[in-house]
């Protein structure tokens, strides 16, 4: 080959390749997307149910059959009485509200024939030793309340997020590490409790399309902020966020403009900012007063706020630094998978409810004597 030779070398952009390949690969996914909502839309799933519930009912005698049939009847009528797993809302005698209840530690799964009544508008489970949700929840498309407090449930199916009409989710007291992002789907929801799973510590920024939520209880977790998706729950009236690891609170809290009740007590905050005086709605506050150093004047001095300062007594360095060594020793123990003792669950519950209680009292008294707006009381939490 001569010296000083040119050669002609092909070359593109790139830009153009990867514009082709995205479009491709948008078209792909809509075309997955078109062919999963056609098949859950078909008549193959409920055939395959109805095909399920017969072969399960020639496994049956023909009493347990009787049963059986005399149970899922009851969706249909309104003048019989409820049992256990069914029961009409008081509150409301117009509307029949169908409801499914489970409760104590020999169960350790649902039970089969929960499948075939999809006509059921509400799960009361709490006190099993059951670790996960069923694979046939999406059926349950009437679903409005979800109540599986004190169990074992390690986890949430993604398929939660097509009960677009759940209004009640509680899954407290259980050993949640994380929520799918699919919830952010149910956007009728107003109630969400993840009180007490300890290893929760963020919410995914899906959740921000709750726009409905009211009630937000995320309180003994380890949450180091406020997660961000909550500060966009516009709707939002009470948000629990003690017995976490706050160190402080971000300076856009104000946007939570319908905010009427804030739980911030046991925490590491050394002050609250100014923010808080810009929310208007705001009625409640309970903080932890022993390292709290920096509080608004307008805050405290608000006749319409109650600002309530908890005390809590602290133990002295030698009984911390042996409760540390516990702590690290009962971790140790935790690694090995055990179940969850009644008597914490019931300890841990019980001081909520106790301050529960406590608010309730205050809720009703007059809010001009100092002493019903600035409440400084000394308990052991």
């Amino acid at each position: 080959m001569a010296l000083g030779r040119k050669l002609d070398v092909p070359c593109s952009d790139t830009s153009l390749i990867r514009g082709m390949w995205e479009v491709r690969v948008k078209k792909y996914r809509q075309r997955q997307k078109k062919e999963q909502e056609r098949i859950e839309q078909s008549a193959l799933p409920k055939i395959d149910q109805q095909w399920q519930y017969r072969i399960y009912c020639k496994t049956l005698q023909t009493k347990e059959l009787n049963l059986l049939h005399q149970y899922l009847e009851r969706s249909t009528l309104t003048d019989k009485q409820p049992s256990t797993a069914e029961q009409q809302d008081q509150k409301d005698p117009e509307q029949t509200k169908l409801i499914f209840q489970l409760d104590g530690d020999q169960w350790m799964d649902f039970p089969r024939e929960l499948q075939w009544m999809t006509y059921l508008k509400e799960w009361h489970v709490r006190g099993t030793r059951i670790c996960r949700l069923p694979e046939y929840l999406a059926l349950f498309t009437q679903l409005t309340v979800l109540e599986i407090p004190k169990n074992s449930i390690a986890e949430l199916p993604p398929e939660i997020g097509k009960l677009t009409g759940l209004r009640e989710l509680n899954v407290s007291y259980n050993r949640l590490s994380q929520v799918p992002p699919e919830l952010g789907d149910c956007e009728n929801l107003k109630k969400l409790q993840l009180t007490g799973n300890h290893n929760l510590s963020e919410l995914p920024f899906e959740l921000s399309s709750l726009k409905q939520l009211v009630h937000l209880d995320i309180a003994e977790n380890k949450f180091k902020s406020i997660p961000i998706c909550a500060l966009r729950m516009s709707s939002l009236q009470l948000l629990d966020l003690s017995h976490n690891c706050l160190a402080d609170l971000p300076q856009d809290t104000d946007r939570l403009e319908q905010l009427v009740t804030l739980f911030l007590h046991n925490n590491n905050l050394t002050y609250l900012p100014h923010c808080l005086t810009k929310i208007s709605t705001l009625k409640m506050i309970v903080v932890s007063s022993d390292e709290l150093n920096c509080i608004p004047t307008r805050l405290c001095r608000n006749p319409n706020i109650k600002f309530i300062r908890l005390c809590d007594k602290r133990a002295s360095a030698e009984k911390k630094k042996k409760e540390e060594e516990k702590k690290k020793e009962e971790e140790k123990k935790k690694n090995r998978w055990r179940e969850p003792r009644e008597e914490e669950v019931k300890k841990d519950s019980g001081e909520k409810e106790f301050i529960e209680l406590y608010i309730d009292s205050l809720k009703d008294r007059e809010t001009v004597p100092e002493s019903t707006t600035k409440v400084s009381i000394s308990c052991l939490l």
